[in-house]
């Protein structure tokens, strides 16, 4: 894969139990780290963005945090925020495809899947380098038969929250809560201000209970998953 991910993946695996970047530590009289009994791993996702204020707005409380998270991006946004896309890219997240226009691909032909598909591929490609963005098609389907199509792994979710319907921190902070398990693949909308300031307040949350937060790709691979293209993964483990 075109980020450096595999570097990190190799430090995590043998350092599961270290705070990551920017994650503070309580530290005793005696100068020891107090470490989480036991850490679990999960994925927090975004679709929709990038949009201006409020993905900034995230992307500054991710790093603050030490979280990672994997972004899917309809290609018109993207191509308007380039320098968010960039700055996914180079504080370690992943970046993927959630199509062009945030066309509906159930339903739509072989054509229409391959051009939402590979437009948005080509702009994330020409920008970042490399290729291979995994998809996630919007609201997680597509046409049966046309997944053969598809030459990336694709991602659906296990905790939906529905932030896009109440918009409201709190239910939205409680229903994750109330959902998430190790290995959950976490669905949030980073284009609203109230999902922003609950995927800040669910990191909080689950850092403190011993979760880290990674890439989707890097939650399947430590569950020992080899993702295949054209296959819908909704969990870390498969």
């Amino acid at each position: 894969m075109r980020k450096q991910w595999l570097l990190a993946l190799t430090a995590l695996a043998a350092l599961a139990l270290l705070a990551r970047p920017g994650e503070r530590q309580a530290v005793p009289a005696d100068g020891t780290a107090e470490l989480a009994a036991e850490t679990h791993y999960i994925a927090l996702t975004f679709d929709d963005g990038p949009r201006h204020d409020t993905t900034a707005r995230l992307l500054d409380g991710l790093r603050q945090r030490g979280a990672s998270a994997t972004f899917f991006l309809v290609g018109e946004q993207a191509q308007a925020n380039p320098e968010l896309v960039e700055r996914m890219e180079a504080e370690g997240h992943q970046v993927g495809n959630h199509t062009w226009s945030h066309v509906r691909l159930e339903g739509a032909s072989r054509e229409a899947v391959a051009e939402e598909v590979a437009r948005t591929e080509a702009f994330l490609s020409q920008l970042l380098g490399g290729n291979g963005y995994w998809l996630r098609p919007p609201y997680g389907l597509i046409t049966a038969g046309t997944e053969n199509q598809i030459t990336v792994p694709m991602v659906k979710w296990s905790v939906d929250p529905r932030d896009w319907e109440s918009r409201n921190t709190a239910k939205v902070v409680q229903a994750v809560l109330e959902a998430v398990r190790p290995n959950s693949i976490i669905l949030l909308h980073d284009i609203y201000p109230t999902s922003v300031e609950a995927a800040l307040q669910v990191v909080d949350t689950l850092q403190a209970q011993g979760y880290v937060f990674v890439t989707v790709e890097e939650l399947l691979y430590l569950n020992g998953v080899r993702p295949q293209p054209g296959v819908m993964y909704r969990t870390g483990k498969g």
